[in-house]
């Protein structure tokens, strides 16, 4: 076959048809991408704004914990700085420790208390005294002693204990312990 021969209309008419199908197809591809550009944003702004929701109402949620627990830490030290507030003398620490031994029904043999020092305590400043005493009675006096003790005193528990026993017998033993304790108060402004 040889060459067609086309005259120069010819190949301008079939130029202008290759344009405008090429045209078509971008026109037609530019659509989809519009149609799908337009899709995404929109999926896009629901996801964003489900988004926000969950999370400002989670970091809702979290801060109002956070200050509920703020709110119950300020009260349980406002509670403990309270019951802190007392003097301690100790001529108060050891009639209080002899008031329980009378009512415990054992017998003080010796004690001591050392001088009031200053101390720091989770951040709280406060003075302590140390109390050491030694006690003689029955074994289950002594032992309703330790725990009234530590009820006695609002402040104060007993660091340790060591019990000797003299006489052990089925029905009573009898001994003799030797106590350290001490008892803390807070001087706030």
């Amino acid at each position: 076959m040889k060459g067609l021969k086309l005259s120069k209309t010819s190949w301008l008419i079939l130029s202008a048809g290759i344009f405008l199908v090429v045209l078509a197809g971008l026109g037609v591809t530019r659509s989809g991408q519009v149609k799908e550009q337009t899709r995404l944003e929109e999926e896009l702004s629901i996801s964003e704004s489900r988004l926000e929701k969950i999370q400002l109402t989670s970091l809702q949620t979290q801060m109002g914990e956070l200050q509920d627990q703020l709110a119950e830490g300020e009260s349980q030290l406002a509670e403990v700085k309270t019951r802190l507030r007392q003097t301690i003398l100790s001529v108060d620490v050891t009639e209080k420790f002899f008031e329980i031994a009378k009512y415990s029904e054992v017998v003080v043999m010796n004690m001591g208390t050392t001088t009031i020092a200053k101390n720091t305590i989770a951040g709280v400043d406060c003075f302590t005294i140390s109390l050491s005493a030694t006690v003689t009675g029955d074994l289950n006096n002594m032992v309703d002693f330790i725990i009234n003790l530590n009820k006695g005193y609002t402040t104060g528990y007993v660091k340790s204990v060591q019990i000797s026993l003299n006489n052990i017998s089925s029905e009573v033993s009898s001994g003799t312990a030797n106590f350290q304790m001490i008892v803390y108060s807070y001087k706030g402004s």
